[in-house]
Protein backbone atom coordinates (compact mmCIF):
# COMPACT_ATOMS: atom_id res chain seq x y z
CA UNK A 1 0.00 0.00 0.00
CA UNK A 2 1.20 3.08 -0.85
CA UNK A 3 1.05 6.13 1.27
CA UNK A 4 0.13 9.25 -1.12
CA UNK A 5 1.70 12.62 -0.24
CA UNK A 6 -1.04 15.40 -0.50
CA UNK A 7 1.06 18.50 0.29
CA UNK A 8 4.49 18.91 1.05
CA UNK A 9 5.70 21.74 2.99
CA UNK A 10 9.16 23.04 3.14
CA UNK A 11 10.02 24.66 6.84
CA UNK A 12 12.88 25.51 8.86
CA UNK A 13 16.17 23.80 9.24
CA UNK A 14 15.91 21.58 6.50
CA UNK A 15 12.44 20.15 8.28
CA UNK A 16 9.56 19.37 5.20
CA UNK A 17 5.82 19.23 6.69
CA UNK A 18 4.61 16.70 4.83
CA UNK A 19 0.43 15.92 4.67
CA UNK A 20 -0.73 12.56 3.17
CA UNK A 21 -4.59 11.75 1.55
CA UNK A 22 -5.40 10.25 4.61
CA UNK A 23 -5.18 13.36 6.53
CA UNK A 24 -1.92 12.26 8.60
CA UNK A 25 0.68 14.74 8.92
CA UNK A 26 4.56 14.08 9.49
CA UNK A 27 7.51 16.19 9.73
CA UNK A 28 10.71 14.99 7.38
CA UNK A 29 14.07 15.77 8.61
CA UNK A 30 16.31 16.26 5.35
CA UNK A 31 19.84 16.88 7.17
CA UNK A 32 20.82 13.42 7.70
CA UNK A 33 20.20 13.02 3.95
CA UNK A 34 23.20 15.72 3.29
CA UNK A 35 25.45 13.27 4.86
CA UNK A 36 24.61 10.31 3.73
CA UNK A 37 23.87 10.98 -0.23
CA UNK A 38 26.24 14.08 -1.61
CA UNK A 39 23.32 14.87 -3.97
CA UNK A 40 21.36 15.78 -1.70
CA UNK A 41 24.20 18.53 -0.56
CA UNK A 42 22.76 20.95 -3.08
CA UNK A 43 19.79 21.40 -0.65
CA UNK A 44 21.95 23.30 1.77
CA UNK A 45 24.22 24.47 -0.66
CA UNK A 46 22.41 25.92 -3.66
CA UNK A 47 20.69 28.75 -2.33
CA UNK A 48 16.38 28.67 -2.74
CA UNK A 49 16.55 24.85 -3.93
CA UNK A 50 14.73 23.10 -0.92
CA UNK A 51 12.39 25.91 -0.70
CA UNK A 52 11.45 24.45 -4.38
CA UNK A 53 10.24 20.98 -3.25
CA UNK A 54 6.56 19.81 -4.98
CA UNK A 55 4.91 16.81 -4.51
CA UNK A 56 5.01 14.65 -7.93
CA UNK A 57 2.28 14.12 -10.24
CA UNK A 58 1.06 11.13 -8.78
CA UNK A 59 1.64 12.01 -5.19
CA UNK A 60 4.02 9.11 -4.93
CA UNK A 61 7.25 11.35 -3.62
CA UNK A 62 8.14 14.61 -3.50
CA UNK A 63 10.71 15.98 -5.76
CA UNK A 64 12.90 19.18 -6.38
CA UNK A 65 14.55 18.94 -9.75
CA UNK A 66 15.44 15.98 -12.15
CA UNK A 67 17.91 14.66 -10.14
CA UNK A 68 16.61 14.69 -6.56
CA UNK A 69 13.23 13.00 -5.18
CA UNK A 70 11.85 11.40 -2.06
CA UNK A 71 9.55 8.45 -1.67
CA UNK A 72 6.16 8.55 -0.43
CA UNK A 73 7.24 5.40 1.56
CA UNK A 74 10.19 7.09 2.64
CA UNK A 75 8.37 9.99 4.11
CA UNK A 76 5.96 7.81 5.57
CA UNK A 77 8.59 5.60 7.31
CA UNK A 78 10.68 7.75 8.95
CA UNK A 79 8.77 11.20 9.26
CA UNK A 80 8.28 11.85 12.69
CA UNK A 81 4.04 12.30 13.21
CA UNK A 82 2.63 15.73 14.54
Amino acid sequence: MFHKVKTVTPLANLTLAVEFQDGTRKQYDVAPLIVKWESFGLLKSLPGIFERVRVDLHGYGIIWNDELDLSCEELWANGQPV
